[in-house]
């Protein structure tokens, strides 16, 4: 299958915290492999901003040197490779005062499109928003990207979204979900409303519920004085895990455009019901496997932050009424590993002895590591000797269904060439966010009033056994986490 790449204009691209690890790791080799697929154009510039003094060559061999480290296919197109750093331009800027800023002014050009990625600690996007605006620099067809966390509450996210507003309209402004880039995220939406296949079944009488999985091998380490004062709920329920309900739960867009999509999404968000603490579990990991405790990494003792989080939760509307959603991600599972998975009603009467013994059908959305769609379904065994059912799964891999060698974008590959388009499907809107948060707050509340520490987990398994005893109680059981 041949990829449809259609380029995007020539544009300038902001990065603010240009040699910061966000920078290093995705933005930079998700532009570089958009110039490799021939979507970004030659007249394109990129330019690096931070508070470290050095030249416009200094930032090319930064560059360089990061691009060697990861992105293996810079060493085998170095044609392409001296046209994206001869692209770059770097400038050292006072975000909080005023030297730099006419400088930069004057290296943007005119007529193409002005796009600012502030990949900044979020107490900066109100001071480089008003300096843009006060110098200048901000046009009214300029975008800013700005990363989470967007708020840690819906007053903060409030607060937030009026600095912006001061100097940038709402469709100047993109919330950026590295989630919402994926392949298979996308695919959810293609699968639902593209196919007559699925539509029809997808509400309450087909549906028994719905398990939406994100799970991390990985610790906190490094990140310890951040998550500590975040924790799960905050750091990935209200985010990622939120717009992953979203999309599976949403009603039918009139168009396929920005705000048709995010006004469906909003109208999800709302329909949900409050949070109850007695539907949720958090824990923190314990010593394990070579590696040291939740409390051992964020250096402190009494922390009541939890690592890991588990919901059920109820969508109060037409389409999903008595089907839950059940919620659930933490730190140092057993793999990472990132899926919705739809658990269709079993048949309304069994003709076969072995239906009532037999997993019911099961549509597997897979984000990660693998991304992928797979339909688990019921067939005959092969062979003579009767009647006997065995599950199959029907698998739309999507590394074996496009053919060897194909590469499906990264999620900031994607994402960025969306902003130069103006395309903000993609994107959070400023309502989604404060009514996420307003969604998210009285849970915390009620964690902190109780007071009560989240329950242990061994590092390497399947999280608390009181997350496995919200699904048992209500007769169901979590699919495992597998690599």
């Amino acid at each position: 299958m041949v990829s449809r790449v259609i380029p995007v204009n020539p544009f300038d691209l902001v990065i603010f915290g240009a040699t910061g690890d966000l920078s290093r790791r995705k933005l930079l080799p998700a532009l570089f492999r958009r110039m490799l697929d021939g979507q970004m154009p030659i007249e394109a510039r990129i330019i690096g901003v931070a508070r470290s003094k050095m030249s416009g060559k200094d930032f090319q061999g930064f560059v360089r040197e990061a691009l060697a480290e990861f992105e293996p296919e810079a060493a085998k197109a170095p044609e392409v490779l001296e046209a994206f750093l001869a692209a770059l331009d770097y400038l050292a800027v006072d975000v909080k005062g005023d030297a730099g800023w006419a400088a930069l002014g004057k290296k943007l050009r005119p007529d193409v499109v002005r796009a600012f990625y502030l990949s900044v600690g979020p107490s900066l996007f109100g001071e480089i928003a008003t300096r843009l605006s006060r110098h200048g620099i901000a046009t009214p067809d300029s975008r800013i990207v700005v990363e989470k966390p967007l708020g840690h509450d819906r007053a903060s996210a409030e607060a937030l979204n009026a600095q912006l507003g001061k100097c940038f309209a709402e469709r100047q402004v993109y919330r950026i979900d590295h989630y919402l880039g994926k392949e298979t995220v996308q695919n959810l939406m293609a699968l639902r409303f593209a196919n007559a296949l699925f539509e029809p079944l997808w509400n309450s009488h087909y549906i028994d519920h719905v398990q939406i999985t994100v799970a991390e091998s990985i610790g906190v380490e490094g990140r310890g004085a951040y998550y500590d004062h975040s924790g799960a709920l905050r750091d990935m329920v209200q985010n990622h895990i939120m717009q992953l309900l979203c999309l599976t739960a949403m009603e039918p867009p009139a168009k396929f455009n920005a705000d048709f999509v995010r006004d469906e999404k909003l109208k999800v968000i709302r329909a949900l019901e409050p949070l109850r603490p007695e539907d949720s579990v958090r824990g923190q990991y314990r010593a394990g496997g070579g590696g040291a405790s939740y409390l051992e990494h964020v250096g402190n003792p009494e922390s009541h932050t939890e690592s890991f989080v588990a919901l059920k939760v109820a969508v109060d509307n037409w389409r999903w009424a008595g089907v839950p959603f059940y919620l659930r991600t933490g730190k140092r599972l057993r793999a990472r590993m990132s899926e919705i998975v739809v658990v269709f009603k079993r048949p309304p009467h069994a003709i076969f002895p072995e239906m009532a013994t037999q997993a019911p059908n099961e549509l597997v959305i897979r984000l990660q590591p693998d991304e992928g769609i797979t339909l688990h379904m019921t067939i005959k065994e092969p062979g003579p000797g009767g009647m006997r059912l065995t599950e199959v799964p029907l698998d739309m891999s999507f590394a074996e269904a496009l053919g060897e060698g194909h590469r499906a974008p990264d999620a900031y590959e994607r994402l960025l060439m969306d902003v130069i388009r103006g395309d903000q499907t993609l994107f959070m809107r400023g309502d989604e966010l404060e009514e996420a948060w307003g969604w998210v707050d009285p849970l915390e509340a009620a964690w902190e009033e109780s007071n009560e520490k989240p329950k242990p987990y061994d590092a390497g398994g399947s999280g608390p056994e009181d997350a496995l005893a919200l699904l048992h109680r209500d007769g169901r059981k979590w699919r495992e986490i597998e690599s």
